[in-house]
């Protein structure tokens, strides 16, 4: 009888675990949703290469909804051999992807961002919350296309927590040497990177980590330069993802926010 009583009140509790956890799980079904169209593809296009599009990272839409942030490394560098191909962001509108010309407004290199103006009609803009107030075992989930467009052009959300709060300086790009100015870059570059426990990929690179509650971005997922600053003495890469916090957005927009386009 005993024994019985249990599984009933277990029964009865995980019942009101499933009712209370429901309406937070459609609201992150809506959520996902809503945050498709202002996910961006990054990459090049020219109409005489074969494939005519190829795929660099992620973007997302901030701001006055014609801007976009995305990892640096994610772009074209001066020294990467060039066929001529152009910058470009496909955009989701509705079922389609429409293609859209990119301007690099500005570029923070120590800390891997990539403010861009693309052309066109506004996208649906995310939200930036306050990334100082994000703690360890904090929930998350981010958006992007992994693995470089491999399992299609349709974004994939993960989500996770933040598993660590550490600090980084991310190594200057095309920069082997040392310098009076390098070093004093990196001693002064140090800032605050998150950890995260989900696994993402290099074309996730430039998407966004966001509150899965409100949808605010929190963070940017970088693939490239922190993992090879962290793990490159691996041989085989960890399941850790790291990002780059949202607050660094934040003056970047400013300076470049109501601009004629």
């Amino acid at each position: 009888m005993a024994s019985t009583r249990r599984r009933w009140l277990a029964g009865c509790g995980a019942a009101a675990w499933c009712l209370a956890a429901a309406p937070a799980w459609a609201q992150f079904v809506e959520l996902i949703e809503r945050t498709k169209p202002s996910i961006l593809i990054v990459g090049t296009y020219k109409a005489t290469n074969s494939p005519r599009f190829n795929l660099r990272g992620t973007g997302f839409v901030v701001g006055d909804g014609n801007l976009a942030i995305t990892n640096a490394h994610v772009l074209p560098t001066s020294g990467e051999p060039s066929d001529g191909s152009d910058l470009v962001v496909q955009v989701r509108q509705g079922r389609e992807l429409q293609m859209r010309t990119v301007t690099v407004l500005e570029i923070d290199r120590l800390r891997d961002l990539a403010l861009l103006r693309f052309s066109g009609e506004p996208a649906p803009a995310l939200a930036l919350a306050d990334s100082d107030a994000v703690k360890e075992g904090q929930t998350i989930a981010y958006t992007g296309f992994p693995i470089g467009g491999a399992l299609g052009f349709s974004p994939v959300t993960h989500r996770g927590m933040v598993s660590s709060i550490t600090p980084i300086v991310l190594p200057a790009a095309n920069d082997q040497r040392l310098s009076a100015r390098s070093i004093r870059s990196a001693r002064d570059g140090s800032f605050d990177i998150f950890q995260l426990d989900g696994t993402a990929y290099p074309g996730n690179s430039g998407g966004p980590v966001f509150d899965p509650a409100s949808g605010a971005v929190v963070a940017v997922i970088n693939m490239v330069y922190v993992r090879g600053t962290r793990e490159s003495a691996l041989s085989q890469p960890s399941g850790i993802t790291y990002a780059i916090p949202a607050n660094f957005i934040v003056p970047l927009l400013q300076r470049h926010q109501g601009q004629p386009r």
